[in-house]
């Protein structure tokens, strides 16, 4: 990757010997943790019989990446080895002992001692092995992945291993924290938190049986203690203090019970679709609201998929809000766990995607339905049973994970058709995993009669709009490109929606565009709106802010005001 400018965010210079070295579940927290980031063994073979760790990786930062130590793309054919040696402190085991990973791209198997302690497939999600019974005083573990994406079934997003313009490096291995943590016989294993204002409910799933305790609730009004009975606590409160952008506060609170003690925290907010005069809206808390957002795709410079600090993402989030947006919509990724704890803390929706999989065609998927050649019906497209089956998979792994965070409001099922099929299904599906939320079944085209929203992406032309029977949202527009010299990271090309040669014509075309286009809409019907992009990535120079993090191209002072103009 020699041929690409080596561009560090300013967090790359706080990282110490463990990178990431917070807490790393931010919604189920106890006092038993060590991290295992940090420099592990490294090797790339052609199978595990035939392991070498030869190399140095800065864990958990991918080998493609800058911050790895290794910044290589290895042939998909090449297993890639991880060797790790370490020793649990006195006191620390007090029954049994987890190792959790956060997320590894794409099959790993994992040993500890010599021992297969089982294997993961998928890259986005996290997992973990019970190793009491492989404990040693001194442990070796050691960890094999393969990621062969060029078969398409798992779901992949925006990588490729033919990387430019829209398609990024691919990601490879570990990308997240991997860490210990103990626990007696009988510990909560997951909490099911509300996000809604009705009857809450706070549920313990236990690994074993469920056992009674206590919960304790900071409130506005002080600490109010429930029972939990049978893993289960109903949460008693008179006047709920509703999350909002405006106001994003966060139930913490403590469950102890006879083998476990946890922290963790809850939001409450209502979503709902009302008609407010003649057009169909989305409303938070009870009323309409303008969902003001920007595409985050979150890759960075030096990480690719994995930030070099939780400060770099809390960067990102409060930027945006400096600049006047509520809203992100987390584009093609399930993001890193403390994005979505910091949304939730700080005030910032997301509109999630689900991340895809299958074949995709420039030709089919993007270039006839840009100019208005759009299939009547999805159900035939991408007819693979396995890739089908592993989207639909991962929608509901996605789920479970992120369902706990009330800054989620909105679902994405497919975009822009890539690896789209039978998106009805898809949304009933959804629907009946997660009646909570906005479902956005087809981001952009092949729009589906089951969706909360009619959802468009406008690009080269003008925005113009018109509301029918669903709430108006343009997921994706704007993509305007400035290049800021010496934060490039391709030298030789460079990819977006339009052209500004300066950063002054670069924020004369953005507040231009929202005050002739966008804001106008809002009268029409227009509910939410995602404006291209947060960030620039790689050959992409259509952000907000560079790649690396240094220029923002516009200031709170010249666009903050925008986000006022966009109200209901």
């Amino acid at each position: 990757m020699s041929e690409f400018n080596q561009l560090l965010t300013p967090f790359a210079e706080s990282i110490g010997d463990i990178p990431l070295p917070e807490y790393p579940r931010p919604t189920l927290v106890r006092d038993s943790f060590i991290n295992l980031n940090g420099k592990w063994k490294f090797g790339v073979c052609d199978s595990i019989e035939n392991a070498v760790f030869d190399r140095e990786i800065l864990v958990p930062f991918p080998p493609e990446s800058l911050l790895s130590g290794i910044n290589e793309v290895f042939d998909e054919s090449k297993t890639l080895c991880y060797k790790r040696l370490f020793s649990l402190p006195d006191g620390f085991k007090v029954g049994r002992v987890i190792l959790h990973f956060g997320a590894v791209d794409q099959v790993a198997e994992v040993f500890l001692n010599g021992n297969k302690l089982g294997s993961h497939i998928g890259g986005y999600a996290p997992f973990f092995f019970d190793i009491t019974e492989h404990l040693s005083e001194n442990n070796t573990l050691t960890v094999f992945v393969r990621d062969n994406l060029s078969n398409l079934i798992l779901p992949y997003g925006k990588q490729s291993r033919k990387r430019g313009g829209m398609w990024y490096t691919p990601v490879s291995g570990i990308w997240q924290t991997v860490w210990l943590e103990s626990v007696k016989e009988n510990y909560i294993e997951r909490l099911d938190l509300p996000t809604t204002p009705d009857d809450p409910i706070i549920a313990a799933h236990f690994c074993g049986q469920n056992e009674d305790g206590t919960v304790t609730v900071n409130t506005p009004d002080g600490k109010a203690v429930f029972p939990l009975k049978d893993g289960r606590a109903e949460i008693k409160l008179d006047s709920p203090r509703l999350w909002s952008p405006e106001d994003p506060y966060l139930y913490e609170f403590e469950i102890v019970t006879e083998s476990d003690t946890v922290r963790s925290y809850f939001a409450l907010r209502s979503l709902e679709i009302k008609t407010v005069g003649s057009h169909q809206r989305l409303c938070l808390n009870g009323k309409p609201y303008f969902f003001h957002g920007l595409l985050d795709q979150g890759y960075f410079s030096d990480g690719i998929f994995t930030p070099a600090s939780v400060e770099c993402l809390e960067s990102d989030i409060l930027r945006a809000k400096a600049l006047g947006f509520n809203m992100l919509r987390k584009h093609i990724k399930v993001e890193h766990p403390y994005f979505y704890h910091l949304c939730d803390k700080h005030g910032i929706v997301v509109f999630q995607d689900m991340v895809n999989n299958g074949k995709y065609s420039f030709f089919f998927d993007t270039a006839l339905p840009t100019v208005g050649f759009i299939s009547r019906s999805d159900k035939k497209l991408h007819p693979d049973k396995r890739s089908r089956k592993a989207f639909l998979s991962h929608m509901e792994e996605t789920v479970s994970l992120l369902k706990n965070h009330a800054s989620i409001c909105l679902w994405t099922i497919f975009n822009e058709g890539w690896g789209q099929f039978d998106g009805d299904s898809a949304y009933r599906r959804l629907k009946a995993l997660d009646p909570t939320r906005f479902i956005d079944t087809a981001s952009g085209w092949y729009r589906c009669s089951q969706t909360d929203l009619d959802s468009r992406h406008i690009y080269f032309r003008k925005v113009k709009l018109k509301s029918k029977d669903k709430p108006l949202f343009l997921s994706e527009f704007g993509g305007y490109s400035y290049r800021v010299e010496n934060h490039v990271f391709n030298p030789d090309k460079a990819y977006g929606y339009g052209k500004c040669g300066s950063r002054e014509e670069f924020v004369t075309a953005l507040r231009n565009l929202y005050e002739n286009e966008i804001i106008p809409l809002v009268d029409q019907g227009l509910c939410a709106s995602v404006y291209t992009q947060l960030t620039d990535i790689e050959d992409e120079i259509n952000g907000l802010i560079t790649y690396d993090r240094v220029v923002m191209k516009v200031t709170p002072e010249e666009f903050a005001d925008i986000g006022k103009k966009l109200k209901i």
